[in-house]
């Protein structure tokens, strides 16, 4: 990461005192930064050393805490363009809604002021991985420069490794994840000299499935092509498993005790909204949910509101799919005391009437 070794350690310690950290604690980590040295080795060859002036040490426990502490001040000063700001380790995010040509004067503005700040610290930015991404219907889209570079506009781009389209179709990255998925599902097949069936099956549930599932509570598919999709990896692979070939895919799935995928994603869905509700994770309630003005109705007592949704893109949102099996978990099933026996439970419940495709 580039921008972890660009830091500036005379900056970096003014930005700690300017915390309020001073003293001893102060002058032990300008000891822990100073006098260190870096060398290349490949094989039994090393390089000369060279003095490190710049830089966190990375792989240490305090190196990313003190990133975070060197930019942790651009956040501030860029929410007096109001735009959303959104850091993760060296990534940055930055986000508004342009409904005008004043607010692409506003926007214009925050990305001045982000380069301003990057030449002022010395901390480089990576021009020719920042994008821009329209979203939305709009026929007329403004350039918008960062100092001397116009951003480039981009259908889609990858985000902490998900492809995000300007039409928020999660097709994309659905034809993207399954081909890979389906590349390390037939490595497994050609490599392992087991036919092991659990064997196998393991290595599809550690190595495939997680490719295919990697944060799906923001992707899920709606459609019934994109469904397939990822179903056919799952369907391919156990098809291809020592004598069940000629067994349907249902009766597959009920032999090696495995569930569809469609129905694994209504899972996930599930339990990050039982995680929302009972504050298990760090995610506002209020952002994604309302709790049911009615308290008067059959079943469990956690219902949620069901939004009104203007659009498909809005109605296939995780907030707004998964208030109806959610309200309709049965009580006498679904086991609300702990998240593992949530869980647990939900392999109890009868979920066909939510899926769209039923897999044979």
């Amino acid at each position: 990461m580039k921008a972890f070794d660009s830091v500036s350690h005379e900056k970096l310690l003014y930005r700690l005192q300017t915390y309020g950290i001073d003293g001893d604690l102060l002058l032990w980590l300008k000891a822990f930064l100073s006098d260190r040295s870096h060398s290349t080795r490949v094989g039994q060859f090393e390089s000369s050393k060279v003095p490190l002036k710049s830089g966190v040490v990375q792989g240490s426990g305090i190196g990313p805490l003190l990133f975070i502490s060197f930019i942790n001040e651009l956040a501030n000063i860029l929410l007096q363009y109001k735009v959303t700001v959104k850091f993760f380790a060296d990534d940055l995010k930055l986000y508004a809604e342009i409904l005008s040509n004043g607010d692409a004067v506003v926007y214009q503005s925050a990305l001045n002021e982000l380069a301003e700040w990057a030449d002022r610290w010395q901390l480089p930015i990576a021009f020719k991985k920042c994008t821009l991404l329209h979203i939305g219907s709009a026929t007329q889209q403004e350039t918008f420069f960062l100092g001397n570079h116009p951003l480039s506009s981009s259908s889609s781009c990858k985000d902490l490794g998900i492809t995000v389209c300007n039409n928020l179709s999660p097709s994309t990255h659905i034809n993207s994840i399954a081909s890979s998925a389906n590349q390390r599902a037939n490595l497994i097949l050609r490599a392992f000299v087991s036919r092991d069936i659990a064997l196998l099956v393991r290595a599809f549930i550690v190595y495939v499935r997680p490719i295919l599932e990697y944060n799906s509570v923001v992707w899920s598919p709606q459609t019934k092509g994109d469904i397939a999709v990822l179903e056919n990896v799952q369907r391919r692979y156990t098809k291809r498993l020592p004598g069940l070939r000629h067994f349907s895919y249902k009766q597959r799935l009920e032999e090696l005790n495995l569930i569809s995928l469609e129905l694994r994603r209504l899972h996930l869905d599930l339990i990050m909204c039982y995680k929302i509700t009972f504050g298990i994770v760090k995610l506002c309630f209020e952002d994604f949910f309302q709790f049911s003005p009615n308290s008067t109705t059959r079943g469990h007592p956690y219902k949620l509101f069901v939004p009104r949704c203007a659009t498909n893109v809005r109605k296939h949102f995780f907030s707004c799919r998964v208030v109806e099996p959610w309200n309709n978990l049965p009580c006498n099933v679904a086991d609300f005391s702990s998240l593992n026996n949530f869980k647990r439970s939900l392999y109890l419940c009868n979920l066909d009437a939510y899926l769209l495709v039923h897999h044979d």
